[in-house]
C-alpha cells in the first residue's frame, strides 16, 4: 500500500509502504474510513522534533476491523472502531485508575496517515460504535480518537465543573474542542485565547462567551481584567510552548487549575514563582480510551459536532498540502480521505 512518510523538515512524502500485517495474537488490522494531521505532527514537519530516518507517520484512526489476532475477542472484524494514539491493555494498574496513555505496556500507534493501520493491544485499545457510522458522522468519530479525548481530558483535569469560569490558551483543534468540552461540563464562562477570526467563530459555535486577543502579559492582564483581578477557576493550555504554559498558570487564580495537554517543547518553570501560585497542574498525553464510550455516545446522540474542526478536506495522496496548509495556518485541521 501507499501512506504517508516524513523524510525530515517539510518533506512528507505518499510513497509505497509495507502492508500491515499481523504481528502479535493481541493485533489488530483497521481499513481507515478517513485519517488527519495532527498539530503535534508539525513538530517533526517543523524540524522542532528532529527525523532520523524515514518514518511513517499519524495516529488517528476510525474505520473497520479488517483482520484480528488470535487472542482478540472484543472486536471482531467488520465491526467500526475507534482507538488512541497509544495502545494500551486496559488492565494495569494505570489503566484501571483511568490512565492509560501510561499503560505498563503502552505501544505507539504510528503510520496512520495511510489506508490501512495495524493496532497493538487491540482489546484494550479500540471501542467498537453500535453500528457503521454514516458518513457524515465519521469526521467526528476520527476527532474522538485524538483531538477530542485531549480537549475532554484537558477540560477533565483542570476540574471544569458547572458554573466555573474557564480560560482556554490555543485555539488550534485540541483548543477548540476543549472549549466544547468546557461547555458540556457546565462551564458558566469560557475564555477562548485567539487571534484568528475563522478560529474566534468556532470557538463561539462550541461554547466560548469570551474571545482575548492579547497574549504573554497581556493576555494575563485582559483574563484578570475579565473576572475582576480573581483569574480563572480552570485554565487549559492546548499550546505547548514555555509562554503558552505560563501565560496559563498566570491567568489562573489562587487555588485554581491549571492542565497541559500540549505536547511540551522548551518548557521551563520557575519552582519558586510555582510554589506561590497555589496552582494544581495536572496534564501529559491524555488519556483517550477512558474517555472514548461517552465521546463516542455523545456523537451518536448528535449531543456534539466535533468534526467542524475540520476545515480542509484532501485525498490521502495530498498529504503533504495538508501539512503545509496547517503549517501556514491556512486550516485548522486537515482530514485525509482515503
Amino acid at each position: 500500500m501507499r501512506g504517508a512518510v516524513i523524510h525530515g523538515a517539510r518533506d512528507v512524502r505518499y510513497e509505497e509502504r509495507p502492508d500491515p500485517k499481523i504481528v502479535e495474537p493481541t493485533d489488530a488490522i483497521l481499513k481507515l474510513s478517513a485519517t488527519c494531521i495532527c498539530g503535534s505532527d508539525l513538530w517533526p514537519y517543523r524540524g522542532i522534533a528532529q527525523t532520523k530516518r524515514p518514518t511513517p507517520i499519524g495516529h488517528e484512526y476510525c474505520g473497520v476491523v479488517e483482520e484480528v489476532g488470535a487472542a482478540v475477542t472484543s472486536v471482531k472484524k467488520g465491526q467500526f472502531v475507534i482507538g488512541s494514539f497509544f495502545a494500551s491493555d486496559n488492565t494495569c494498574p494505570h489503566c484501571r485508575a483511568g490512565y492509560q496513555t501510561s499503560c505498563e505496556h503502552r505501544q505507539p500507534v504510528v503510520g496512520a496517515q495511510a489506508p490501512m493501520v495495524r493496532v497493538p493491544l487491540a482489546d484494550g485499545t479500540l471501542v467498537a460504535t453500535r453500528e457503521v457510522p454514516p458518513a457524515d458522522l465519521v469526521p467526528s468519530m476520527l476527532a474522538a480518537s485524538d483531538v477530542l479525548g485531549t480537549g475532554w481530558f484537558a477540560a477533565d483535569a483542570a476540574d471544569v465543573k458547572s458554573g466555573k469560569t474557564v480560560v482556554v490558551v490555543g485555539d488550534g483543534a485540541v483548543g477548540l474542542l476543549a472549549v466544547l468540552s468546557a461547555k458540556q461540563m457546565g462551564a458558566e464562562r469560557i475564555i477562548a485565547m485567539s487571534r484568528h477570526e475563522p478560529r474566534q467563530k468556532l470557538a463561539r459555535e462550541f461554547g466560548a462567551t469570551d474571545i482575548v486577543t492579547e497574549r504573554e502579559d497581556e493576555g494575563i492582564a485582559r483574563i484578570k481584567e475579565l473576572t475582576k483581578g480573581v483569574g480563572a477557576d480552570s485554565v487549559l493550555e492546548c499550546v505547548g510552548t514555555d509562554a503558552s504554559m505560563k501565560q496559563a498558570i498566570g491567568a489562573a487564580r489562587p487555588g485554581g487549575y491549571v492542565s497541559y495537554v500540549g505536547v511540551p517543547h522548551g518548557v521551563q518553570l520557575d519552582g519558586q514563582k510555582l510554589f506561590f501560585t497555589h496552582v494544581h497542574l495536572h496534564g501529559g498525553p491524555a488519556p483517550v480510551r477512558r474517555y472514548l464510550p461517552r465521546l463516542i455516545e455523545l456523537i451518536e446522540s448528535g449531543k456534539i459536532d466535533p468534526g467542524k474542526v475540520f476545515d480542509l478536506t484532501l485525498p490521502i495522496a495530498n498529504v503533504a498540502e495538508g501539512y503545509r496548509a496547517m503549517d501556514e495556518r491556512r486550516a485548522i485541521k486537515t482530514l485525509l480521505r482515503v
